[in-house]
């Protein structure tokens, strides 16, 4: 009797599981493509009106740090404008990738993919 039900279930959506793999599958491969996109993005976060510059790929590795070097000048200063330079490139990683996952989950959010 369950047998039956699910089967009837099953042609009443149409394709049954195939369409839900089929969904799956695309899912699965927008996901490559946002990964592949993040591995060639870079973005600059600075801090201080540009003293400091962060470079960071958008699997958010620093790839570069530029000092002005007027800021050497006050080494606390310094920390703190390097400090708020990398975590502005980081906002920045993170904010592309709400985007980015936001347009494949069409704003869902689902816990592990954003």
């Amino acid at each position: 009797m369950n047998r039956h039900i699910r089967r009837n279930a099953a042609r009443m959506s149409g394709q049954g599981g195939r369409g839900q793999r089929s969904q799956a599958q695309q899912l699965q491969a927008q996901l490559e493509k946002v990964q592949e996109e993040l591995e060639s993005l870079t973005v600059e976060g600075s801090s201080g009106g540009g003293a400091v510059k962060v470079v960071m790929s958008g699997k958010q590795v620093v790839e570069s740090v530029t000092i002005d070097p007027d800021a050497m000048e006050d080494v606390e200063l310094l920390q703190e404008l390097i400090v708020a330079a990398v975590n502005d490139a980081s906002a920045k990683t993170q904010e592309t990738l709400a985007q980015k996952m936001g347009s494949i989950t069409g704003g869902m959010n689902i816990p592990g993919l954003t």
